[in-house]
């Protein structure tokens, strides 16, 4: 087997010695090119490479969740095509891991390496749907290239909390759950369009969603992890289905207690609730507007401000190693 393994050396919780034990444990049974990211958006680039060969049976992701996100990207740049292209494993070395984690992987990257070789020996693998992501035809927002993502996507409130974050991480803060809390309250404080939302989902065959504060798009569940603790906001959520959404119309401070609350309380079986709750679940198609710029993010990357997108559900777009 000829495999590429992409490796981000700023992965918070890998040292350059684990990296090298990692890269030996995987050459050991493969025939393995190891490649170090140097630049946003390298991982996409090698994986592209990688799906254009004719000789790479696998590309192996070592990094966090952004990591995860540019070689799906890079991977499925022509579309999905599962049974042509290279298959994706993953070894998780960021903070948080959900990609990893959601298909049932250990959160240690040494246990996950251990994993990954167990699942190629017994050829243990699975197809699973993602999101895409897109500019809509007739907006603003239309040129916006499409881009996939493996497990979330935010529009609203939530997207601003990402956004609050990486701009500390760029002036030196660690990424910890301490920080996105205090974020999200900052967030909260300074956000002019939490008591009357702004946005709308449409659908084809449904009534429009309005005045929402947020929108959470799921592709599977948990939707994230505090520590150890999966929080579930769309339980119903799977890799095997198409995309679930929940929005919040009011985000008041009593508001914010109670959903904050009920994602720390969640379970697979139950997720937020409430009259100002809208879920809907394996959703192919939908597009969210806005009457104001706000803030998109997926899988945990800020991508600046937008007024319409447009989501798709796909089924069946990648193989993964598991």
């Amino acid at each position: 087997m000829r495999a590429l393994l992409v490796v981000n050396p700023a992965a918070t919780t890998t040292s350059a010695r684990t990296r090298d034990v990692l890269i030996h444990a995987l050459a050991s049974e493969m025939k393995l090119e190891a490649v170090t990211t140097e630049y946003r958006g390298h991982a996409r680039d090698l994986a592209r490479r990688a799906a254009e060969s004719a000789d790479i049976d696998l590309v192996v992701a070592l990094g966090g969740d952004g990591t995860v996100n540019e070689v799906v990207n890079g991977l499925l740049h022509a579309g999905p095509e599962p049974d042509a292209l290279p298959r994706l494993a993953v070894v998780p070395g960021g903070s948080t891991n959900v990609f990893a984690r959601a298909l049932g992987l250990p959160n240690d990257p040494v246990e996950a390496t251990g994993a990954i070789l167990d699942a190629l020996s017994l050829r243990s693998e699975r197809t699973i749907g993602l999101g895409l992501a897109s500019g809509t035809p007739g907006t603003e927002d239309e040129g916006a290239p499409p881009r996939w993502f493996t497990f979330c996507a935010g529009f609203g409130f939530d997207a601003g909390v990402v956004g609050r974050v990486e701009q500390q991480r760029e002036r030196g803060r660690r990424s910890t759950h301490a920080l996105y809390i205090r974020q999200a309250a900052r967030h909260f404080m300074n956000d002019p369009h939490r008591r009357q939302g702004a946005i709308t989902l449409e659908r084809p065959g449904a009534e429009p969603v309005r005045d929402l504060v947020l929108s959470i798009v799921c592709n599977t569940s948990p939707w994230t992890y505090l520590g150890n603790r999966p929080v579930y906001a769309a339980p119903d959520a799977s890799f095997d289905t198409a995309l679930d959404v929940l929005g919040l119309r009011r985000l008041s401070a009593p508001a914010l207690a109670r959903y904050a609350t009920q994602l720390l309380t969640s379970t697979p079986e139950r997720g937020p609730r409430g009259k100002h709750v809208a879920s809907l679940h394996d959703v192919a198609e939908f597009t969210l507007h806005s009457k104001a710029p706000l803030p998109f993010q997926m899988d945990g990357d800020h991508l600046g401000l937008r007024t319409s997108v447009t989501f798709t559900g796909v089924r069946r777009a990648l193989r993964v190693i598991v």
